[in-house]
């Protein structure tokens, strides 16, 4: 069976709803721990959501240097698909594996609503069971949600397609250009923000065409990856 690592930093609030989208898409979720550099022989690691340690100085700027996220580094180098959600993407962009930073969003306040994404990238390890141009909704939380990147950072991006969701609707944090989350050139590390682990399971998830709660966009997270790895 398919084995995917999902990390726990002091602080992380998803990490149980990242490991349950694990199971609930076929793998079996394994538990690493931000203070052991050992990613115990996983093929595929999840940065979960949250408000990780240290985040008080910049979000994730403390967490880069955890044991884990030197063999994650190294790791993802060598093509391990690795997926940072909300604080994980903060992550891995203080971790340089993705480009660009994270703010504060625009309007200053906490955001917490169920937001429609475009996926413009299926080409990447975690998105290859969606289709091109697809309209998904998943929840959003967050307080320094703002992707920002200097011009030439985000034409590059833009140029390479690795802009992979869009925000649809509503900016609901101000980041450069729309954009919801981005991957990295080989396109086995994508970062987000919004939750798809919140969208995985018909009565605990956003609004769907089937009524309420009945949102499982986010599944397909999680299906993809482990086709990548089999493919």
């Amino acid at each position: 069976m398919t084995r995917i690592g999902v990390v726990t930093f002091p602080g992380t609030l998803d990490d149980r709803d990242a490991a349950r989208a694990v199971r609930l898409a076929g793998a079996e979720a394994v538990s690493l721990w931000h203070g052991d550099a050992d990613l115990h022989g996983v093929d595929a690691v999840v940065l979960p959501g949250g408000f990780s340690y240290g985040d008080y100085l910049r979000a994730g700027a403390i967490s880069r240097f955890a044991p884990v996220m030197g063999e994650i580094v190294d790791a993802a180098h060598k093509g391990l698909p690795v997926l940072g959600i909300c604080n994980g993407f903060q992550v891995l962009t203080e971790a340089h594996l993705l480009p660009g930073s994270m703010i504060k969003n625009d309007h200053l306040h906490f955001v917490c609503r169920e937001q429609v994404l475009s996926v413009d990238n299926v080409d990447t390890a975690w998105t290859r069971d969606y289709t091109a141009g697809e309209h998904i909704t998943i929840p959003l939380k967050n307080q320094d949600g703002q992707y920002v990147a200097d011009e030439h950072t985000l034409d590059e991006l833009e140029g390479e397609g690795r802009v992979v969701f869009r925000y649809q609707g509503w900016n609901p944090n101000g980041s450069r250009r729309g954009i919801a989350g981005i991957s990295n050139a080989a396109g086995n590390v994508v970062g987000l923000m919004p939750h798809p682990e919140h969208a995985v399971e018909p009565g605990f998830g956003p609004d769907g065409a089937q009524g309420p709660r009945t949102g499982t966009d986010g599944l397909r997270f999680f299906t993809s990856v482990l086709k990548a790895l089999v493919g």
